[in-house]
């Protein structure tokens, strides 16, 4: 079995589970940080293993453009190109055909887009887009999907999630012949859509579930709607995925988020946040979190966080960090990463605990009123 669910918490959907890949076992609910272009920014590959990543994610458009799909299979793979030894999911570039609507154009067959990097024109097609996945060999291997904007129309998100579900189908067959040529097969997770409206996301759900696949990536979320109509879309939706099989929230991960999509049955997740606000000086903290920009840290001889086991946290003050961020030093953006990246995962790790133990949603109160209270941090 792909996947084993090993634990339930009887108050709500959260769960634990065992996720088996060609690449190990990833314990579940996961957080993946975000390796865009085969690196997660500021961190090594040593820097991933010291902090016990599981699992990351890397995205097929950017890599398709550089370094190329087929260097990277000469190299040995993706995990062998960036030494990196766990799991790896690819997603296929769906959300870009969304954020560079100016530079491409749709049709019911392919995307054809400019590329942001040299304007050169590429197209890419349903099954082109499982056979770079294949080149690129990575673990988990999703379908070339369009995401609508927010707001749209039912009747603009319905049009959109025909053509996605008619694009899951043609990839289907395109990967398992491309899986079948590896020694252990990859995993297939469709991208399920259907934006904001109820009917149009049990609709996928239930067209997703009938192709025989092994996980739901579960994307068009947090596109621009305020939090609270997210979660409720979501709750309705897992209500039509089959529970065998795992349930990967694309693109989300606040400290709040992870409580919040656990809560309601997700699995995985992936996000640039933790990384992205600690390249612009924010450190997340048990109390919400610290802008180290900030006048007063730069005589404050005390950790990020005083309750944090992190690297960053062990070996420097935030005096010393204040400093290398002000002065644009590179080991400053790496610190703060580092940092960020291991209290999300301490956060899983705690989520994980608390589902074995029974005490999910007494956990979950205990860190939103300490963190959501306080939290200095800004929004995704």
């Amino acid at each position: 079995m792909a996947f084993e669910i090993t634990s339930k918490d009887a108050g709500s959907r959260a769960r634990t589970g065992i996720l088996r890949t060609a690449h190990g076992e990833v314990e579940t609910p996961v957080f993946m940080p975000v390796a865009t272009q085969g690196s997660v920014k500021a961190l090594s590959s040593e820097d991933l293993a010291a902090l016990g990543v599981q699992a990351i994610l890397s995205n097929s458009y950017h890599l398709y453009l550089r370094p190329g799909a087929e260097l990277v299979a000469q190299a040995g793979g993706l995990h062998r190109f960036m030494g990196f030894p766990g799991s790896i999911l690819t997603d296929s570039g769906g959300f870009q055909v969304l954020s560079l609507a100016d530079l491409r154009s749709i049709t019911d067959e392919s995307v054809t887009f400019k590329s942001h990097l040299d304007g050169s024109m590429h197209t890419l097609t349903p099954e082109s887009v499982i056979r770079l996945q294949a080149r690129l060999g990575s673990d988990i291997w999703t379908t070339l999907d369009e995401c609508p904007p927010f707001p749209c129309t039912e009747a603009e998100a319905e049009r959109a999630l025909g053509r996605t579900m008619r694009w899951m189908e043609a990839s289907a067959p395109v990967f398992k012949e491309e899986s079948a040529k590896r020694e252990a097969p990859a995993l297939f997770f469709p991208v399920v859509q259907g934006s904001l409206y109820p009917v149009l996301r049990a609709r996928a759900a239930e067209h997703a579930a009938g192709l025989g696949v092994d996980g739901f990536s579960l994307g068009g979320y947090c596109v621009g709607e305020e939090k609270e109509r997210t979660w409720s879309v979501l709750e309705g939706m897992v209500e039509h995925l089959p529970g065998p099989k795992p349930r990967y929230l694309m693109g989300m991960g606040t400290p709040v988020d992870l409580w919040e999509a656990v809560r309601l049955g997700v699995d995985m997740l992936d996000c640039v946040w933790p990384t992205r606000v600690a390249r612009n000086g924010h450190a997340i903290t048990a109390d919400g979190g610290i802008n180290i920009q900030n006048r007063a840290f730069q005589n404050d001889f005390s950790p990020l966080d005083p309750d944090c086991g992190c690297m960053a946290c062990r070996r420097h003050t935030r005096a010393y960090i204040s400093h290398l961020h002000r002065a644009k030093e590179l080991s400053a953006y790496r610190l703060l990463t580092l940092h960020n990246v291991h209290y999300s995962l301490q956060i899983m790790r705690r989520i994980r605990a608390a589902i074995r133990a029974g005490t999910f949603m007494e956990e979950r109160r205990r860190f939103l009123e300490a963190f959501a209270s306080k939290s200095a941090i800004i929004s995704a």
